[in-house]
């Protein structure tokens, strides 16, 4: 689940056609683009490597002053040992956002048996009680009578005609399927207070929200390091605070904080890494993050829970690991990318050259010196170029683009998050299948990285987003246990799918001038649809059928808005916003990317000019935050001198 940054735009060079969807001989290598920051849901992108007689030299030509990022990482390394390094420096922090986001779970579950307590009762065994003071079948009232009179006149059995009332002193709980005390059995969230859990999840999510823009504010401003250390310090203070509440709102102003770092604890590092990835590596990275270690990070986390067996302490053992960001300005170094954005190239040269030295390169230094020169110039094009979110509503079909992709990610996150939390409600142990639930990313992950380039993105979103759809509503067909929780596994499987394509895809149809802050307005609208996630679920309270069938009809009617946009797969990405207006107006509605087509004619461009052109790639975009990035803003002035130097 996965975080986004602004990277540069991403235009795919012409390939083979493809004879079918088979066919694996012709798969370009993944590369590509993509937001993701700070999370659950990712970044990559990625392009192809060029052969060495195109990797780009000092005095290659007229345009040798424009070498950048990308033409010097070939000579640096593209995954060498402190890529490596840095690679499994990731390890940590995906746990951490996944110990963020769904240890409110464990600390917020309610045994499904509870009553009203007795005092009067208390010699008594736990089924006479439950015989002389609670209707059968209640939870929430008990007779309203004197237990010390009855006890005296020797009254073993209860009248029916009794008058009931709700409960006086509290409630007693069965923990045989949930075998610790939690905040809501302590304060008593049940009956009247059953939907001061719910309140909680949902004030979380505001944080998200305000943490996205904060933190993304932050990293854009201050750097990546500022950004990841800020946000896992505030997570884990108020993580560690949660484990001392005594009280519904104080609990709500830690959650609150603890959302704050939700998705953006992990997203820095996720866009650290990826930055100092080689192309061909990107995939690997990007994907591989996310289908290893937050996926192995969510599966232990209930028998951490189990083992722990206290709900403080499970507050405070998932996020006191968080301070381990402390050490990450010693260990992990800034942005170079962001850096020279920044204008701060000497600093991005230094790290380079520690690359370069930790890999074991030998580069020459007039390439650092046509870096920094290229940096600068870039620096100076930039300065007057201003482009606004709201550009993306001023003409209609790129309204109707934007408004789709709303749409479509506040359903694909609605649904996503709402089969996390109903793992609760379908009659088998919450441990194990949540476990089993969270395991699906991986299998996911995998899948997606082997059709998306292949299939394309509108179908495979529509498909998997109808397939969760259909598997929700077979789930309330059945009867709880195995049966029903098997059918909402898959539909869980085939969200994750829908969540890992969502991102990429705004990513690519909206025009590269506007492309970060559109991305991330789409994402905050996740956030939001978030929130309501869990109110769905409450709805379980009522039937347990109601959540899933909820979910069911969101998946299938998002999973249909999909088909409305324009594909993306095989087609250079929008780089102005008239480019984004004019997009996909020559498809079909019926068009499938995998079915054969006919070669694009290949273009005359010079081949030491392809090296900046930048392909598309098969991965999960997530950007949790980031609102303006000067690194997009930069190549998209560059992309549109590029393509009128192309035309002359």
């Amino acid at each position: 689940m996965p975080p986004q940054e602004n990277f540069p735009p991403q235009e795919r060079q012409p390939e083979e056609p493809k004879e079918s969807c088979s066919n694996l001989e012709h798969v370009q290598p993944p590369s590509v683009v993509a937001n993701k920051q700070g999370g659950f849901s990712n970044t990559a992108f990625v392009s192809e490597s060029l052969p060495p007689n195109l990797v780009k030299k000092p005095g290659d030509g007229e345009d040798s002053e424009d070498f950048e990022f990308d033409d010097l990482l070939p000579h640096i390394g593209e995954f060498g040992r402190y890529q490596v390094l840095l690679f499994f420096m990731m390890v940590p922090f995906a746990c951490f956002v996944a110990w963020v986001y769904f240890t409110q779970i464990f600390i917020t579950l309610t045994p499904e048996e509870h009553w009203c307590w007795v005092p009067e009762l208390a010699n008594f065994t736990t089924e006479e009680r439950l015989n002389l003071a609670i209707p059968k079948g209640e939870k929430c009232r008990m007779y309203a009578v004197n237990y010390t009179e009855i006890l005296q006149q020797g009254v073993v059995k209860p009248d029916p005609s009794w008058p009931t009332v709700a409960c006086r002193n509290g409630w007693e709980y069965n923990y045989t399927d949930i075998p610790y005390k939690t905040i809501a059995s302590e304060l008593d969230w049940v009956c009247e207070q059953d939907g001061l859990p719910t309140l909680a999840q949902a004030i979380f999510f505001c944080g998200a929200i305000l943490g996205g823009l904060v933190f993304g504010w932050v990293a854009d401003r201050h750097g990546r390091i500022p950004a990841l250390v800020g946000t896992n310090l505030i997570g884990a203070t108020a993580g560690i605070a949660t484990a001392y509440c005594n009280s519904f709102w104080s609990f709500c102003v830690c959650r609150f904080l603890v959302g704050m770092a939700f998705d953006n604890c992990f997203t820095m590092m996720y866009i650290l890494v990826l930055e100092y990835v080689g192309p061909k590596w990107r995939t690997f990275v990007a994907n591989m993050s996310i289908a290893i270690f937050f996926t192995f990070a969510s599966t232990i986390l209930p028998w951490i829970a189990l083992w722990v067996a206290d709900w403080r302490m499970l507050s405070i053992t998932t996020s006191a690991p968080l301070f381990i960001c402390l050490l990450t300005p010693w260990i992990v170094p800034e942005s170079a990318r962001w850096l020279a954005s920044q204008g701060k190239v000497e600093k991005a040269v230094s790290i380079l050259k520690k690359f370069e030295r930790i890999n074991k390169k030998n580069v020459d230094e007039k390439l650092y010196n046509e870096f920094t020169a290229s940096c600068l110039k870039a620096e100076k094009e930039d300065a007057d170029k201003s482009y606004s979110v709201l550009d993306l509503f001023k003409t209609p079909r790129l309204r109707k683009i934007t408004i789709l992709l709303i749409l479509i990610w506040m359903a694909i996150s609605l649904v996503f998050d709402g089969h996390v939390r109903n793992v609760g409600s379908l009659g088998l142990d919450i441990f194990v299948t949540f476990s089993v639930a969270s395991f699906t990313e991986f299998p996911a992950d995998t899948f997606l990285t082997i059709v998306l380039d292949r299939w394309g993105r509108r179908w495979l979103a529509c498909g998997t987003m109808v397939v969760s759809g259909i598997f929700s509503l077979l789930a309330i067909t059945v009867p709880l246990g195995i049966a029903s929780a098997t059918f909402a596994i898959i539909g869980r499987f085939a969200v994750n799918i829908s969540y890992n394509i969502g991102l990429q895809y705004a990513a690519e149809l909206l025009p590269t001038v506007v492309r970060a802050q559109g991305v991330a307005l789409i994402h905050i609208m996740g956030y939001v649809a978030s929130i309501v996630a869990p109110f769905i679920v409450y709805l379980a309270n009522i039937s347990t059928s109601l959540p899933l069938l909820i979910l069911g009809i969101i998946g299938i009617l998002g999973g249909m808005l999909a088909l409305f946009l324009p594909e993306t797969l095989d087609h250079e990405l929008p780089q102005t916003l008239q480019d984004g207006e004019e997009f996909g107006k020559d498809q079909k509605f019926f068009e499938f990317p995998c079915m054969a087509r006919k070669p694009m004619p290949e273009p005359k461009v010079d081949p030491f000019k392809r090296a900046h052109l930048h392909l598309h790639t098969p991965t999960r975009a997530s950007f949790r935050g980031e609102i303006r990035s000067s690194l997009i803003h930069r190549d998209s002035i560059r992309s549109r001198k590029s393509m009128a130097e192309n035309a002359i």
